[in-house]
């Protein structure tokens, strides 16, 4: 009975964490071309509720999809704009942008409040699904799932197995390198930033059309924060950036494990619990602390999980690119 219950909360956290690897991963192409797209919760939230009114006006999943792609790639061209154009502070331009997002979704959503609608369709892929334990938790999901886990091995793939991946690092690193070389700085930060802030469209959508079926107000508020979160914790790096996307999850099915165990302790402990752990990981990973406990470790060992748990951003992260 044991097993049968851990194999179904591996299976929901893989499903539930797959809209988080989604925005998690088109963060992380933004960031490494140097361009921080904050307004990651807005967008999410305003991208949720236009793929789910746009399936749920025309009964098609795909066009609510397309039309949650076109939400958050739009938002990210103005962060793109406002950077690389204008030079703006992208911080404060991305801030105001998650406001924006989050009210017009509110707003723009109100109609569609609690409405049914269509939702992802349940895809288990013949004889792999039937394969003790990793078939049960691996192949009894929705095309999103697999879409989510196939994301993660193209973008490692192309960020660090491809001359496209090298100038993707160069524009985020050394842009001046490479402008030298003959790259275009900023046509490839426009064009990175927008395809990350479709990939975080795409991740909104999978909320509203697959996980939390629906609209409502509020219906996504706080996973863009995290999906920023959790870029900062894989250091950037596309497989650790999917290993905490999914330890989220797993500490939300803690909590929830917990909340039915421990039934005298307030529900709001156990919802808080999981950010609070995250916001404690990234002081731990990126202060001081961290040295001090490799301090402890043999030099071999210390350089080796040393490597594996260091952060550090982009080099040029932020930094407006200006041609002479």
């Amino acid at each position: 009975m044991e097993i049968t219950l851990l194999i179904r909360i591996l299976s929901s956290v893989l499903a539930n964490s797959s809209p988080l690897v989604i925005a998690a991963m088109g963060e992380t192409i933004s960031e490494r071309a140097g361009v921080i797209n904050l307004s990651l919760d807005g967008s999410i939230m305003l991208s949720a509720m236009s793929g789910f009114a746009v399936a749920y006006l025309t009964g098609n999943v795909v066009l609510g999809f397309l039309a949650a792609m076109m939400v958050g790639a739009l938002m990210a061209l103005v962060i793109a704009f406002a950077s690389i154009t204008l030079h703006q502070d992208q911080v404060a331009v991305g801030f105001v942008l998650t406001l924006l997002g989050a009210e017009l979704a509110n707003f723009l959503g109100e109609p569609f409040v609690r409405r049914p609608g269509p939702r992802v369709p349940y895809m288990p892929i013949p004889l792999l699904r039937d394969i003790p334990v990793v078939g049960e938790i691996f192949f009894r999901q929705d095309i999103l799932v697999y879409a989510s886990i196939v994301l993660i091995v193209v973008v490692w793939f192309w960020i660090f197995k491809t001359q496209a991946g090298l100038r993707l690092r160069g524009v985020g690193e050394r842009p001046e390198a490479a402008f030298a070389r003959g790259v275009s700085v900023n046509r490839l930060r426009y064009l990175y930033t927008v395809v990350g802030g479709a990939l975080v469209g795409i991740a909104g959508a999978a909320y509203s059309l697959s996980v939390k079926l629906g609209w409502s107000e509020g219906h996504t508020l706080g996973n863009g924060w995290i999906a920023l979160a959790i870029v900062i914790f894989g250091g950037w790096h596309p497989f650790r950036v999917a290993f905490g996307a999914y330890l989220f999850g797993v500490l939300i099915s803690l909590g929830g494990i917990l909340q039915r165990s421990i039934p005298g302790v307030p529900t709001q402990v156990f919802q808080a619990a999981p950010f609070a752990l995250m916001i404690l990981v990234l002081l731990f990973v990126s202060g001081g602390a961290l040295e001090r406990l490799l301090s402890l470790f043999p030099p071999r060992m210390r350089r080796v999980v040393g490597d594996a748990l260091r952060v550090a951003p982009p080099s040029a992260l932020a930094r407006p690119f200006v041609t002479e």
